[in-house]
């Protein structure tokens, strides 16, 4: 059984994704033309179902050296808050 994580603050994203259906290495490929547009700092939203999500998104902030703020699975979708550092 999976420990289910739950929101443990109220965070407030400058953009948000959906990219349900999508697998790696789309999804990641995503995430990064998505933070593209943002500026550094400001927070981006990813809603993902793809099971191998959180170590892949925990994996490529930690690599890119940009912050995992938080994340949580919320029915079946994983819900990630990253911060743009570069």
């Amino acid at each position: 059984m999976r420990e289910q994580l739950m929101p443990t603050s109220t965070i407030t994203c400058h953009q948000s994704i959906d990219l349900s259906g999508l697998r790696c290495p789309k999804m990641v490929i995503a995430t990064i033309h998505a933070l593209a547009q943002l500026k550094t700092g400001q927070i981006l939203q990813v809603i993902a179902t793809d099971l191998s999500a959180p170590s892949n998104m925990a994996a490529w902030c930690r690599q890119s050296g940009n912050a995992l703020v938080e994340m949580y699975e919320e029915n079946g979708r994983f819900v990630f808050y990253i911060k743009k550092f570069v």
